[in-house]
């Protein structure tokens, strides 16, 4: 590791995300004392995510307690880091090891991680009115907190996945009237499966919630700013408020001639090698994880905490001896998404299996585990209000435990 140390003396961060700050603080750790440069393409100091949806847009937290702990008490001195806040990166050179950011300006570099997250999905429609927006950013949530203050009747959330469900929630605990629309036939039904979905959609009908599932979204509109949302049924919803949680784009503009291998993030080896010299991580980084002999992008708190890291010890070991096969980055995802009084956790791989089976628990009681199975194995578990059980199998599917075996230890 220390040959690594002495050949890499400027390293640039894109990405003053979770993942970027996170790698910065490893190469610390690690002992890298060259120049550490961390680019941001927003104003702000590096924040924590998750509180967006929740704590900050309800109001019970203000934004001083979004820092994120590396940079929370001294800035990020301690880190002796260069920032470049408030500047995008534009382009990439990896031949000439470059970077150019928005200003014109280029950085050379001997490592470069990229950490450039997603960024919102748009519809096509709607986004030039006052009171339609996203969620993704700081100025978001607060735009969106902003709107609510103003004392709206009627929120309308456009996509019913975490996001949605989140922002929908905390909506109604505000005491908004809240519907919220959904394409698919249940919520989340894509990541946890439709019978699943079903109970987390009567989770929010039962706090109140107009759910409209099945139906698309034909338009937005209003005179300069949002009056209603008119649905594909040809149903028109009034609207003061409009928030679109439709997914996320990994944000990879800026690599399209850079000559790294792109589709749908940053292509990665098993160890979140790029390039020579080049790592990724978080949302933005798509890699081949051996747990599951799977490619995957990964777009959870959690893992954009564990993959800086990685990635950071990688750039590391690739400047040591570039012609090492290097560590796999090999995790099990752990997810949470906090609704109303109701935790909801996942770990592993749910969007893989072949078999869905709650095995503790009942949908009535609003408390069970259940766990999803492919080829006779565990692949994942969902606990709504379940936190234990999630955690206690999240080690077990990284051994490969059987489905049979980990039935058994349930009701054994």
């Amino acid at each position: 590791m220390s040959d690594g140390r002495s050949r890499l003396r400027s390293v640039v961060v894109v990405g003053a995300s979770l993942a970027g700050i996170r790698a910065a603080e490893e190469l610390r750790h690690q002992g890298y004392d060259g120049s550490l440069t961390v680019v941001g393409e927003e104003s702000h100091a590096p924040y924590d995510r998750p509180p967006l949806s929740k704590q900050l847009l309800s109001g019970a937290w203000g934004m001083e307690r979004l820092a994120l702990p590396a940079v929370a008490s001294d800035g990020g001195a301690g880190l002796d880091i260069t920032w470049r806040r408030g500047e995008r990166a534009t382009a990439l050179d990896v031949a000439a090891r470059t970077v150019t950011l928005s200003s014109g300006e280029s950085l050379g570099y001997d490592g470069l991680v990229v950490a450039t997250g997603a960024g919102a999905t748009r519809l096509p429609f709607g986004h030039d009115l006052d009171g339609v927006h996203t969620l993704r950013t700081l100025d978001d949530s607060l735009a969106i907190r902003s709107g609510l203050d103003a004392g709206p009747h009627r929120v309308v959330v456009i996509g019913a996945g975490f996001i949605g469900a989140e922002v929908a929630a905390t909506c109604r605990r505000r005491g908004l009237a809240v519907t919220l629309v959904e394409a698919l036939p249940t919520p989340l039904g894509r990541v946890i499966g439709d019978e699943i979905g079903t109970v987390i959609g009567q989770v929010h009908a039962d706090e109140g919630v107009d759910l409209r599932v099945g139906v698309g979204v034909a338009g937005i509109e209003g005179n300069g700013r949002v009056e209603r949302v008119v649905l594909s049924d040809g149903t028109a919803i009034d609207a003061d408020v409009v928030v679109v949680g439709i997914g996320v784009r990994p944000a990879t503009g800026w690599l399209e001639d850079s000559g790294l291998t792109l589709d749908d993030g940053v292509v990665c080896d098993p160890t979140c090698l790029a390039a020579p010299g080049v790592v990724a991580a978080g949302d933005v980084a798509r890699w081949t994880n051996p747990v599951f002999d799977a490619s995957m992008r990964v777009e959870h708190w959690d893992n954009a905490l564990d993959q800086g890291a990685h990635a950071a010890r990688r750039l590391l070991a690739d400047a040591a001896d570039p012609a090492a096969p290097g560590e796999p980055f090999a995790p099990v995802p752990w997810f949470w998404s906090d609704q109303y009084e109701h935790k909801v956790q996942m770990s592993g791989r749910t969007t893989l299996a072949d078999r869905v089976e709650v095995v503790e628990g009942s949908f009535e009681e609003r408390r069970f585990t259940a766990f999803y199975g492919r080829a006779g194995r565990l692949t994942g578990v969902l606990g709504l209000n379940r936190p234990r059980r999630v955690m206690q199998f999240r080690a077990r599917i990284g051994a490969g435990i059987s489905w049979d075996e980990a039935v058994a230890q349930i009701r054994g």
